[in-house]
């Protein structure tokens, strides 16, 4: 290779490592070129786009942004993003040092902790996405959404936000990241991140909704290829095409235009992957077609992405020449849903219908209550706990009191929605996804009962209360005293084995003696399980120490 072509290349990969931040890996990260030079008008400086966000002229700094394909190392996104976050910054902007002064109030120390940061419940494990941070800035990334969640306690399910973070920490240290996250989440004019289960439902349902008028022939392809799992299954990961699948370079041209005009982006960014997909797929000798067939259209058009046969500038234009798909369209469609979503919530959530039927099966109704309120159970799951219930209880709708999606994790919350109904239900899922949990036949009220010495009554409840686990074993563990009463009408138990649920200020448990089956802390974050004699269960989880992900409590109404 002659010297002057070597020196060109070694000065590309040293801009490359020069244009992240050290918590950035960028031995992964592709150099893509959409058009070789010369053909195009020189791309924009941050120096000529500034005077437009002073001004406020936003159209003119959306065609821009939208036309300008900087490539992934270009210097100009550490300025760039961060202005277009402040943007949409709602109320007073925040002081220099208030991040830092957070992070300590948190965690008591500026330094990264050398364990791993526990995240707060309304992100999902799965999709924690690191892109090319390092380790420390994956541990980084975990510390801004730490400090947010902390900041912002009414976020209570988020799956979008982590990722964002990542990518943002790709191009700004973390105080900046931080400030542009906190001015996404508080944005009144646009949506940028939902920040409940029911909005994330509202955004992959808008997604159907507007590719069937926008999109018809790929929406209608899909509809075709989907078969068996329906259409619903493939537009709900619509989030995670763009977030997870696309190649890092198209994602950050995304987020350019994302930055600055919000949600609608990523609508047309996957309105766009759709009419791409039909494009490469509708041929039945394509590999796209046989990969949908063989392993279903989910798979395929998440392989498709991750292979994007169009370039960052195609894919862009292509979202952004469907026609006729005005804001206003999309607004009116995500309200229309939200609306009808809320009202479905309302009605199953308040609504008492006895079951018609007499085989102890959950009703329609029942099954549209826990698919609409529930974050761990599906409807396998739900027929499979049906059955261990109590038949006079499957009479009776399911009410969900209590989560700590919705409802934060705190012990003294948990008493005030819940101590006062009778009987509940209480799901427990792990950060391991492990579902458990048990059937409580008593108000938890109770723990303030006192004896007749005045004292508290350590464990209180009645030999219905069973204890139950759903993923990955599927079993029910009812008192052992029900097994005693079975054998030969000999009903004698020992007290140690009647030790059904006790509660105080600081803690919850179920099942005593030689163990507790369920125990959780006041923070209801961390618990224990172990074989106890009440049910002479095993743990309910492996390991025996668990992390709570989602704690949901059920009542009955009318029971």
């Amino acid at each position: 290779m002659p010297s002057v072509m070597l020196s060109a290349v070694l000065e590309e990969e040293a801009d490359l490592y020069e244009a992240f931040p050290p918590h950035v890996d960028p031995s992964g990260i592709t150099i893509l070129t959409d058009s070789p030079p010369g053909k195009k008008a020189p791309l924009k400086t941050y120096e000529e786009i500034q005077p437009l966000i002073q001004q406020s002229r936003k159209r003119d700094l959306k065609l821009i942004i939208r036309e300008n394909s900087w490539p992934i190392n270009s210097p100009i996104r550490a300025s760039l993003w961060p202005a277009l976050c402040r943007q949409h910054q709602h109320g007073k902007s925040m002081l220099d040092g208030f991040y830092w002064d957070m992070v300590t109030q948190v965690f008591g120390t500026v330094e990264l902790p050398d364990k791993p940061i526990m995240l707060p419940p309304f992100v999902e494990a799965t999709h924690c996405l690191g892109y090319h941070l390092t380790r420390k800035g994956r541990a980084v990334a975990d510390r801004v959404v730490s400090v947010l969640g902390y900041a912002c306690p009414d976020i209570t399910y988020s799956p979008s936000l982590y990722p964002i973070t990542a990518a943002l920490l790709h191009f700004m240290p973390e105080e900046e990241c931080y400030h542009c996250m906190a001015s996404l989440v508080a944005s009144k004019e646009k949506m940028f991140i939902t920040q409940t289960k029911l909005l994330n439902e509202v955004t992959w349902k808008t997604v159907m909704q507007i590719a069937k008028k926008h999109a018809k022939s790929a929406a209608q392809h899909l509809l075709r290829l989907s078969g068996a799992i329906g259409p619903e299954r493939i537009y709900a990961d619509w989030q995670w095409w763009i977030l997870a699948a696309l190649p890092f370079p198209h994602l950050v041209r995304v987020l350019d235009c994302y930055f600055h005009e919000g949600l609608k982006v990523f609508y047309r960014v996957a309105l766009a992957i759709l009419i791409l997909f039909h494009k490469h797929s509708t041929n039945q000798n394509s590999e796209w077609y046989a990969e949908a067939t063989k392993n279903g259209v989910d798979h395929a058009i998440d392989k498709f992405c991750r292979n994007m046969p169009a370039s960052p500038t195609k894919l862009l234009r292509t979202a952004f020449s469907i026609r006729a798909l005005s804001s206003q369209y999309i607004s009116r469609v995500f309200i229309k849903t939200e609306m009808t979503l809320k009202s479905k919530q309302v009605i199953t959530g308040n609504r008492l219908v006895r079951s018609r039927s007499s085989d102890n099966l959950p009703t329609s109704q029942s099954q549209v209550n826990i698919q609409m309120m529930s974050h761990t159970l599906t409807i396998r799951e739900l027929f499979t706990l049906w059955s261990w219930l109590p038949v006079r209880i499957t009479m009776y709708q399911p009410v969900l009191l209590y989560t700590t999606e919705e409802h934060g994790c705190s012990l003294t919350t948990f008493y005030v929605r819940v101590e006062h109904h009778e009987p509940t239900l209480l799901m427990i899922k792990t950060c391991n996804n492990e579902v458990f949990g048990a059937y409580c036949s008593t108000r938890w009220f109770e723990r303030n009962q006192k004896d007749e010495r005045g004292n508290r009554q350590a464990y209180f409840g009645t030999g219905e209360t069973f204890l139950f686990s759903l993923h990955p074993v599927r079993a029910k563990y009812p008192w052992v005293g029900c097994a005693a009463e079975n054998n030969d009408g000999d009903s004698k138990t020992t007290h140690a084995s009647s030790l059904f649920m006790a509660a105080d200020n600081t803690m919850i448990t179920i099942g005593g003696e030689d163990g507790q089956a369920i125990w959780m802390d006041e923070n209801i974050r961390y618990g224990k399980t172990d074989r106890c004699s009440t049910f002479n269960n095993p743990p309910l989880c492996p390991s025996g120490d668990f992390e709570i992900r989602v704690l949901e409590v059920y009542g009955f109404a009318g029971a």
